[in-house]
């Protein structure tokens, strides 16, 4: 990401920076990874240190299954059930080491508490609903289709429109970054890239709240979510600057890149993390080889597993596919497309699917929200 500032800021970082009165504003550095990587610097009107009580953690850890056949899975999403609370809502379907996959299908806005994940970036892609995520860096409006990036550590939350929200969450333990291969040396994304710094949204409309009273945090780390209690409002930032900072990016703005064959699927990558990459399967025209066969070819992941979340559109190398479903295809064993399904595609102008794909390079486990929504019989359908 590159810099960005919003509201006031001293000339100087670590100098004296006052407030009308006279007092001390109290500076925060935002870092990742010590103090050797990205990092943005915040101006509170209060300091952020003050707690007047903590709770017991309650803990949140994904329960597992010790199913470990190995098969291709599917997952019917839109069956996890709505529920009012943002957190409860969330349930973690398939996990590693370098990453969390949940879906989550909240109906109320968050008012009475403030979430910070301590643990990881998050990346939550706005499968259906609208609103506005406030966070200490400013608010992001957002809508269908959005990637929302949230850095690990940073306090928000989320105000919706409605009640019908469904949400694909990807929690990484690595920070979430852009594919090296999109940007030059100085961070900038280059020509070829899918997407560039204008289809990146950064924060607005800084709130700034000088408020004391008893504010509510839900602090998630190593898989306990702790409740605190702090004296000051968490949104009183007066101004921030760096490079470190929350932003939406829509995947109708991700630009796909085609040729005369079929493209491998690195060309839809998106974003990048330390044992996993995230890509967007966008609507694009078909491969225009004289002799292209459209559909993609039998491959086998014996590096990573696959996972594809169904957003919207027809899929060409898919039959029976709903909005929401999840495919799993483990590393190991061959798949394609389904019987029928090349034969189709031959002559085929163009694709108008909409898809969000995770590849991990470390197996991934089902947990029992995953197995909840399973369907059984999916493993046999590349049989005519």
């Amino acid at each position: 990401m590159h810099y960005y500032s919003l509201g006031s800021i001293p000339q100087k970082r670590h100098t004296q920076f006052r407030k009308p009165d006279g007092e001390l504003y109290h500076e925060q550095l935002f870092s990742t990874e010590g103090f050797s990587d990205v990092y943005s610097l915040l101006y509170h009107a209060n300091a952020p240190t003050q707690i007047k009580q903590v709770g017991d953690p309650i803990d949140v850890a994904p329960k597992l299954i010790h199913d470990k056949q190995l098969k291709h899975r599917s997952l019917v999403g839109f069956e996890v059930e709505p529920q009012d609370d943002y957190l409860e809502s969330r349930k973690p379907i398939l996990v590693n080491s370098d990453c969390k996959i949940s879906l989550a299908a909240p109906r109320k806005s968050v008012t009475d508490y403030y979430f910070k994940n301590a643990d990881a970036d998050e990346c939550i892609f706005v499968h259906v609903g609208s609103g506005t995520l406030k966070t200490m860096y400013g608010n992001l409006r957002f809508g269908y289709g959005d990637y929302l990036y949230i850095p690990r550590g940073t306090i928000y939350q989320f105000h919706f429109d409605g009640e019908d929200n469904r949400l694909f969450i990807v929690e990484s333990s690595s920070p979430i970054v852009t594919p090296k291969r999109y940007r030059n040396e100085f961070g900038q994304l280059l020509e070829h890239s899918p997407f560039c710094e204008r289809d990146i949204r950064k924060p607005e409309e800084l709130e700034t709240h000088d408020e004391k009273g008893d504010y509510l945090f839900y602090i998630k780390k190593q898989d306990q979510i702790y409740p605190y209690h702090y004296l000051n409002h968490p949104f009183d930032v007066v101004g921030w600057d760096g490079y470190i900072y929350p932003y939406a990016f829509s995947i109708h703005n991700f630009e796909p890149i085609t040729g005369r064959v079929h493209q491998p699927p690195p060309v839809h990558q998106t974003f990048a993390a330390r044992g996993f990459v995230i890509c967007s399967f966008c609507p694009r025209l078909y491969d225009y080889h004289p002799l292209s066969i459209p559909a993609p070819y039998n491959h086998s992941n014996i590096d990573s597993d696959e996972v594809l979340y169904y957003v919207d559109g027809d899929f060409m190398s898919r039959k029976h596919v709903v909005k929401g479903q999840i495919t799993l295809h483990p590393g190991g064993i061959p798949h394609g497309p389904h019987p029928g399904t090349v034969e189709k595609s031959i002559g085929q102008k163009e694709t108008h699917e909409l898809a969000v794909m995770v590849d991990t390079f470390r197996p991934l486990v089902m947990t029992e929200h995953a197995a909840g929504i399973e369907d059984k019989e999916y493993y046999r359908s590349w049989i005519e």
